[in-house]
């Protein structure tokens, strides 16, 4: 069976996509539309890089197509792959649950989501720490390695650090029988939205002082929608994003 052809065919990652899809067994015709829509998505992102956005394309294929096999069976080394994400008051705790069920983080993505896996054959424990770089990376990592950690991921001010667990449990940090992979992809505290009321609430006092100051409503008014919009366009686009790809995600 031949690769569907879509306009993006100079795109090698999408090319090895639909190979990987139609090995899992997809038909011709759902393959040809679900590459056709992530090249209409890249361009209308402007991503460069497709494998930054989706993800390698192993894994990608097997997101797309979780319950398709090839025509031997499994491919070796199956991985099942969940994106979540999580804000930083907890963050490490929620890594070291996870990691300790098998997950791996592999990077962390544009959006902030951690992108994990875990191998459906002999998952191992995990155990994962947070370093704040405000400074840059120099010598961090020379001197986590000696430990054992290796960095997985960074975004903004914050990178991400994860080893093994099978270094101090032996044999004890494979398990025999994980959990399911989890439902929710967002793991946002009470202390993340409380910040978020508390930015607000600073939004909507500046903009009574701005109008106190200038003894007119319509300056605090028009003061307080510019700082609003101005905030929630960006938060509305991002959190948008996330909705799209999680139903995307489910309705493959």
């Amino acid at each position: 069976m031949s690769t569907p052809h879509t306009p993006h065919t100079q795109d090698g990652y999408l090319i090895d996509l639909a190979e990987r899809l139609l090995a899992h067994g997809l038909p011709a015709d759902r393959v040809e539309a679900t590459v056709a829509d992530l090249a209409a998505h890249l361009e209308e992102s402007g991503a460069e890089d497709a494998e930054a956005e989706f993800g390698p394309a192993r894994d990608f294929a097997r997101q797309l197509a979780p319950e398709a096999t090839t025509p031997d069976g499994p491919p070796e080394g199956h991985v099942e792959t969940w994106r979540w994400t999580a804000d930083t008051y907890v963050d490490e705790e929620l890594l070291n649950r996870f990691g300790d069920q098998g997950w791996e983080v592999e990077r962390v993505d544009a959006l902030g989501r951690f992108v994990s896996h875990r191998d459906l054959a002999r998952p191992q424990r995990w155990e994962y720490r947070r370093e704040l770089i405000t400074r840059g990376r120099e010598g961090l990592d020379e001197r986590l390695a000696p430990d054992g950690w290796e960095a997985c991921g960074t975004w903004v001010v914050y990178a991400w650090f994860k080893r093994p667990r099978a270094a101090s449990l032996g044999p004890a940090a494979e398990i025999a029988a994980p959990p399911p992979v989890p439902e929710r992809t967002n793991f946002l505290s009470r202390k993340f939205y409380a910040l978020l009321a508390v930015l607000g609430a600073t939004v909507a006092l500046a903009g009574l002082w701005a109008a106190l100051d200038d003894g007119e409503a319509s300056t605090g008014l028009g003061f307080t929608g510019g700082l609003l919009f101005g905030a929630a366009v960006p938060l509305t686009l991002t959190l948008g994003f996330r909705l799209w790809s999680n139903r995307r995600g489910r309705g493959r």
